[in-house]
């Protein structure tokens, strides 16, 4: 990994207070090393490890995105109620979730509109809005 990478993954780390493990910095820098947003899930992380020739653990890779997702570095989208991706993306936006190879991307937010919710059970409140659209290829 390139220093650059390194020094990036360890802003991102700092900018959310967390300590910067030998596991973490391998991972921050996978995942924010070049400055472009991923998603990813655990195990295409653990690949991308493994490829780089770094040594993390896939429970280590597991627990890192969730303390990631906790401190804020990144979101969680779970697709079918099982599978999930995670996204160094934090802001607000829908999601294309391509069924033919299981892949997540960013659909433009400039284009979706809501424009009314069902109102929450009583004793309930709403907490967020995930919007993950579904694709298959012609």
């Amino acid at each position: 990994m390139t220093p650059g990478a390194m020094d990036r993954g360890a802003a991102w780390l700092d900018g959310a207070g967390l300590r910067p493990t030998r596991q973490r910095l391998t991972l921050a820098a996978l995942l924010v090393g070049d400055g472009h947003n991923r998603h990813v899930t655990a195990e295409s992380l653990f690949a991308a490890v493994q490829r780089s020739g770094e040594k993390v653990s896939l429970a280590t890779v597991y627990n890192t995105l969730r303390a990631f997702c906790d401190a804020g570095l990144m979101k969680e989208i779970t697709v079918d109620g099982s599978k999930s991706y995670f996204d160094t993306n934090t802001h607000d936006h829908p999601h294309f979730f391509w069924e033919d190879d299981s892949r997540l991307t960013d659909a433009p937010a400039d284009e979706l509109e809501i424009t009314r919710l069902p109102s929450a059970p009583k004793g309930a409140e709403i907490t967020k809005v995930d919007v993950v659209i579904r694709l298959r290829r012609r």
